[in-house]
């Protein structure tokens, strides 16, 4: 049966995890689907806005992907053309890593309509949910936002740079290179920076880990803090209760001689 229906495309952002940062345009976008597809790090209790609509997992993780990206285009294109409105449900913002852009450029290629709905993303999101401002006066007056492993799996050259620089750093997809990136900072920093890693932040399943340069690596194999996870390095952390948690409990003598003299 022919589709009467216009092909499109509308690629979402879900947020960094929990179903309520997700915006109300989404959700009306979810609604009209005929399909959706969606990412691994989505939440899939979003799908049920999408009662009506053919789901597909096209997730990919490290080692394991459900399909290769070309074989996504091709999917959104096909999908389309024969169902209509085809949504691209990815977590975070869909053009913070999230090859969005690579996605709608092959679309419009074929002649497809297409729109994006932004997302709250992780590199930003998490971090504020867990008390972390990532620019604060006096302390950080920007922030970078950088990849841990690149297209070609290999450490980002932009940490290293940033290393240098008085910045907060968020890192996403960091946690494989932690050794990585804790020895860039040890080579280019005198100061043992603060550091906090949340992983599967804002969902139920939050688990975090703060501590400093020096001291994180051995705190994430106490914890057993693995992907997905974001890294942020800097000052700023030291401004929440959970560094206050840390300090007093590596630093107990020191925390206490510093509140007596407060």
């Amino acid at each position: 049966m022919r589709n009467l229906k216009t092909p499109k495309l509308t690629i979402i952002g879900a947020g960094p995890g929990d179903v309520e940062l997700i915006t109300m345009k989404a959700i009306k976008a979810l609604k009209s689907a005929d399909v959706v597809l969606y990412d691994a790090l989505v939440n899939e209790e979003l799908l049920k806005y999408a009662s009506n609509a053919e789901i597909v997992f096209v997730g990919k993780r490290l080692g394991c992907h459900a399909y290769t990206q070309d074989q996504i285009n091709e999917l959104i294109v096909s999908m389309a053309n024969r169902y209509g409105h085809v949504v691209r449900l990815k977590g975070g913002d869909p053009f913070v890593f999230g090859r969005g852009s690579e996605e709608i450029e092959f679309a419009e290629d074929f002649g497809i309509e297409t729109a994006i709905v932004p997302g709250i993303s992780s590199a930003l999101g998490v971090p504020a949910s867990v008390g972390i401002s990532l620019t604060q006066r006096k302390v950080a007056e920007s922030f970078w936002v950088i990849t841990g492993t690149t297209s070609d799996h290999k450490l980002s050259k932009d940490i290293l740079l940033a290393s240098k620089s008085a910045a907060t750093v968020v890192i996403l997809m960091g946690m494989h290179k932690l050794d990585e990136i804790i020895s860039i900072y040890q080579e280019n920093r005198n100061d043992d920076l603060p550091i906090a890693i949340i992983q599967n932040g804002t969902k139920n399943s939050e688990q975090k880990v703060i501590g400093t340069i020096n001291t994180i690596t051995k705190l994430v194999a106490e914890k057993n803090i693995s992907s997905p996870a974001i890294i942020v390095i800097g000052e700023v952390v030291r401004n929440t209760s959970s560094w206050i948690s840390y300090f007093q409990e590596h630093f107990e003598d020191e925390f206490i001689f510093q509140n007596l003299n407060l």
